[in-house]
């Protein structure tokens, strides 16, 4: 009887150790350049604190904002009052906000947003947020107080390949669990289709618009989870290129790109379709054309548009015949669900310690961009890219999101 009251006791025991451990909630440190409304910072790290609705009503990510740094306070800041309103404390440096003034590390993890402010652009026409810096005090953090916890840096590592580098190794070096990317891979498509994988792809094509840094990442992540799903996983990147205005549709009619992958791209578009009779080409006034060749032969290209076509479509064709193509769906509209499907992933990673899916595909992406945008400020000249000889296997598998909340109404004008 004894032994039975000791084994229920041991068993209570363990349930309630377990139960405790799977009530825990991070607790997350927001670090980020300035936070206006429907800034990056306003749609992931508001999320902590009104909810993946944004209305402080429904689902909350398991996961409290404990403290906010901002690089900026611009004349429409947010996150003062957001954190006057759920008693968040602000501090005015990177190292305080993870300690929360103290001397020991205080947060189970960091949320890195570094997306809009006022920054310089850099010589290719990028924008130059402070990533590294940002980085670089964190990284200082964690060496003092001792203790490493998970940082997820929103969008690209970096701009110049040197940074990306230096963050990357940085990561390695002190072991700090980091997770990155885009919103897109992990967005709504119509249809419901991924490529397949372990399947050998001959060639992949891409649409996307605005600007070539900001936008032309969200298209290189949105390649990238494709393309490291062929066989072998991925292989590294050998040359790019970066083409502008008719030099695009040139090359098109040399066959260095898909014309009919294009046009199935374009057959997916929903908001902004082609007008009756009219052709790609015949609309956009300054295309752009990333051009990108794999290690392995496989070959992809991102055809940035503008003139109101304002949608990112993906089309691609195996080795052996057949493909697919889909849109990538996002919310545009409040409260922008598609970055509630990122963050489920963030979430993920906090609770577990481990990425969610490859951060090698953010590192590649990353210096993609710096290389294509190098390309393009030369003149759209062919560059090699040996440090992009980038490996991996990436288990992750897009699953289809939970279905689209309500917009939220706009204001009606007086």
């Amino acid at each position: 009887m004894k032994r039975k009251a000791l084994l229920a006791l041991l068993f209570i025991a363990f349930l309630t150790t377990f139960s405790s451990a799977q009530e825990k909630i991070p607790r997350i440190a927001i670090i980020t350049t300035v936070w206006y409304q429907n800034s990056h910072a306003d749609v992931i790290g508001g999320r902590l604190l009104e909810g993946y609705n944004l209305n402080g009503e429904g689902e909350f990510p398991k996961l409290k904002c404990v403290s906010i740094f901002t690089d900026q306070v611009p004349t429409n800041d947010k996150s003062r009052a957001l954190a006057e309103k759920h008693k968040v404390p602000i501090f005015d440096t990177i190292e305080k906000a993870l300690t929360l003034g103290g001397d020991k590390l205080a947060v189970d993890g960091v949320l890195m947003i570094a997306e809009h402010g006022k920054y310089p652009e850099n010589d290719t026409g990028s924008f130059v947020f402070p990533k590294r810096r940002f980085f670089s005090e964190i990284v200082a953090t964690f060496e003092k107080t001792g203790k490493v916890v998970p940082v997820f840096s929103d969008k690209h590592l970096e701009a110049s390949w040197q940074d990306i580098d230096w963050l990357w190794q940085t990561a390695k070096k002190h072991k700090v669990p980091l997770m990155a990317g885009s919103s897109l891979p992990q967005a709504w498509r119509i249809p419901q289709v991924d490529l397949e994988k372990g399947k050998a792809v001959k060639e992949i094509v891409l649409t996307s618009y605005h600007r070539l840094d900001s936008y032309g990442f969200h298209a290189l992540e949105g390649l990238q989870c494709l393309a490291e799903r062929r066989r072998g996983g991925e292989t590294g990147v050998k040359r790019v290129r970066c083409l502008e205005g008719e030099a695009v549709w040139q090359a098109m009619d040399r066959g260095e790109f898909s014309a009919a992958l294009l046009e199935q791209a374009v057959s997916k578009f929903q908001d902004s379709p082609l007008p009756a009779g009219k052709k790609i080409r015949d609309l956009p006034k300054k295309p752009a054309l990333f051009q990108i060749e794999y290690g392995d032969g496989l070959k992809a290209s991102v055809v940035t548009t503008d003139s109101g076509l304002h949608e990112w479509a993906a089309a691609w064709t195996y080795q052996d015949g057949g493909g697919n193509a889909f849109l990538y769906r996002l919310q545009e509209e409040h409260p922008f669900a598609h970055f509630t499907n990122l963050l489920k992933g963030v979430e993920q990673m906090m609770h577990t310690g481990k990425p969610t899916w490859s951060t090698e595909r953010t590192y590649l992406t990353s210096g993609l961009l710096d290389a294509l945008l190098t390309s393009r400020k030369n003149a759209g000249a062919y560059l090699d890219t040996p440090f992009l000889n980038i490996q991996y296997q990436n288990d992750y598998d897009w699953r289809e999101p939970p279905p689209m909340p309500p917009q939220t109404p706009k204001p009606v004008k007086k």
